[in-house]
């Protein structure tokens, strides 16, 4: 069995298998692309239902899943309910898949190649502007 990582402790796992899960069908992965192309103000409920086509209950059982999940942050506005992702929780997930990127030691050799590369090193780190910059100019930032 494998072992964990250090410092990540299984709760944390838990918490991030939680995440993928929630986003694992189809209309939910619909609804994030959404949200994302609409940050960082967000779509009311009403805007992502004609967006998507998806049965207002439907998708407001889908929304309280991903919201369970802190994937989306829902406000309401009046009599209305805005949605918007959670980008801060979604940059979390993928640091947490590209943290050890290259450091098993079988794979030593290969990790600076990917680095200087401009590979994996600073993807999750990276707003979509700055991902033509290099892996040295997000290590500044971190």
């Amino acid at each position: 069995m494998p072992t964990l990582s250090p410092g990540k402790s299984s709760e944390q796992i838990a918490k991030y298998a939680d995440m993928f899960s929630a986003m694992g069908t189809e209309p939910r992965l619909r609804i994030m692309q959404v949200l994302l192309s609409a940050h960082p103000e967000g779509l009311v409920v009403g805007d992502i239902q004609s967006e998507l086509e998806i049965p207002n209950s439907t998708l407001s059982h889908h929304l309280e899943k991903l919201k369970t999940e802190g994937l989306v942050e829902v406000q309401r506005e009046g009599t209305f309910l805005r949605c918007t992702a959670n980008t801060e929780a979604l940059q979390e997930l993928l640091q947490f898949l590209y943290a050890e990127c290259c450091t098993h030691k079988s794979l030593r050799r290969c990790a600076g190649r990917a680095n200087s590369a401009g590979g994996f090193a600073g993807i999750a780190g990276l707003r979509e502007s700055d991902r033509t910059g290099t892996t040295e100019s997000w290590r500044r930032r971190a």
